[in-house]
């Protein structure tokens, strides 16, 4: 009985797949076409848009100098501090500091996810207490950890690394439980056992949520430098961007504005680069 309503399921759904799929010569219908510009190209369209609206908000002086520096006084403000040696300092200075904040973070935030995600008790105690800490927000901490660690750079540093922590966290252990219990049931049926099932089902399922939270922390972690580095700062990205407000000098306000875009589109295509290579095998809809 059972194969008998399987085979007219199957003859169904086939039926009802057989137009879409083929026309009546037995040809698909539908074929991808090659796609003449380069994915990289068309990712740069959109900041090439922003640009062109800045130009001309500039150009047609539809925005005064003081409120909107035009790109020829960025460019030129850019000239000035890199012959300086200011643009150089900061900027490795700034990046030196997101670097160990997101190193730690992410070690910490995928110990907790592989605890939380991979056993029950573990669930019971980390993910209660990560998903109390995660509503607190991360700015409010900043007085707190100015009177634990100090205004040095452990407190910068430290202050990344918590913003890091809970995008990571909550993305890879939503991955992990989110894992089919099919692919598990199967990988149980063919005799893997359970360092087996985690290599080989349990990490390649939950890689995709991981990078997800890769994505946002990285986001993250540049939007929390600017804070860091406005207190007892005297160098970085936004030690440069604080001191220029006090000059008035919108010219380097807006490079420095300019800076962190270009970095955070930079860290997009970093991670852009490790989904292509970590999931090369799965195939997902890439729109139309």
């Amino acid at each position: 009985m059972t194969d008998v309503i399987d085979e007219s399921v199957v003859r169904t759904v086939g039926a009802h797949l057989a137009p879409v799929l083929t026309d009546p010569t037995g040809t698909r219908r539908h074929t991808r076409r090659p796609r003449i510009v380069p994915p990289w190209t068309r990712r740069l369209s959109g900041p090439a848009l922003l640009f062109l609206l800045w130009l001309a908000l500039t150009g047609l002086d539809l925005v005064s100098d003081r409120a909107l520096a035009s790109p020829g006084a960025v460019v030129s403000a850019a000239r000035e501090l890199w012959s300086s040696g200011e643009l150089t300092g900061n900027l490795g200075t700034s990046l030196l500091r997101v670097a160990w904040g997101c190193a730690i973070g992410l070690a910490i935030g995928l110990a907790l996810a592989v605890v939380a995600g991979f056993f029950r008790f573990g669930e019971d105690v980390v993910d209660s207490a990560m998903n109390f800490l995660r509503t607190i927000p991360v700015i409010a901490l900043l007085p707190l950890i100015i009177v634990w660690i100090g205004i040095g750079e452990e407190a910068k540093i430290f202050l990344i690394a918590v913003g890091v922590i809970f995008p990571v966290y909550m993305n890879t252990f939503s991955a992990i439980r989110g894992v089919d219990i099919r692919l598990v049931e199967a990988g149980r049926a063919f005799g893997l056992g359970r360092l087996g099932l985690i290599r080989r089902v349990i990490i390649p399922g939950a890689v995709p949520g991981f990078l997800t939270g890769l994505r946002w922390s990285l986001g993250v972690a540049w939007l929390l430098l600017i804070f860091a580095e406005q207190v007892n700062a005297d160098s970085g990205i936004g030690y440069l961007l604080n001191r220029a407000q006090g000059w008035n000098r919108t010219d380097i306000m807006v490079l420095c504005l300019v800076i962190y875009g270009l970095l955070g589109l930079a860290c997009d295509g970093i991670v852009r680069l490790l989904e292509r290579s970590l999931l090369s095998w799965r195939r997902g809809f890439s729109g139309t």
